[in-house]
């Protein structure tokens, strides 16, 4: 195993999006879709704008995410009650089954995070608050840049 910092960290972020991709098709769903709905559970109801400005989709990849996530009952479309042209967005539940299949990843992170001093863990914690914002800045970076944005 290699102490190269940068090979650790990308080995790191491999096995995170594969146990996502493996997470949500045991789950029944496609990644996009259970990235979204992780948004959704995080931060509330959001306008499809602003699940669009989130997961980094254009408008219309956002409408086919959201008109997918209806039809399998995870979401629903009601009205905003600020301005009725527009919609928002709503969890309604999670997916059935899907405790039971984050349950091995958290039962092992648990685990993790319990061999961590309290000190490393509020670096830890820290690091990931700080990359959170690097990411969704660099993610905005991207669709901005995209052509006709």
């Amino acid at each position: 195993m290699s102490h190269d910092p940068s090979e650790t960290f990308r080995r790191y972020l491999s096995a995170m999006v594969i146990n996502s991709l493996a997470t949500a098709e045991a789950a029944g769903l496609n990644a996009t879709d259970y990235y979204a709905l992780n948004l959704l559970d995080l931060g509330g109801p959001l306008s499809s704008g602003e699940l669009a400005q989130h997961t980094g989709l254009t408008t219309g990849a956002t409408t086919r995410l959201i008109d997918r996530l209806e039809k399998g009952g995870h979401v629903r479309r009601v009205p905003d009650p600020h301005d009725r042209r527009k919609v928002i967005v709503e969890s309604a539940g999670q997916p059935t089954g899907l405790a039971e299949v984050l349950s091995g990843t958290r039962r092992r992170l648990a685990g993790v995070f319990d061999d961590l001093t309290e000190a490393e863990r509020a670096l830890v914690f820290a690091y990931f608050r700080r990359a959170t914002d690097a990411y969704q800045e660099a993610t905005a970076e991207l669709v901005a840049a995209r052509p006709g944005a």
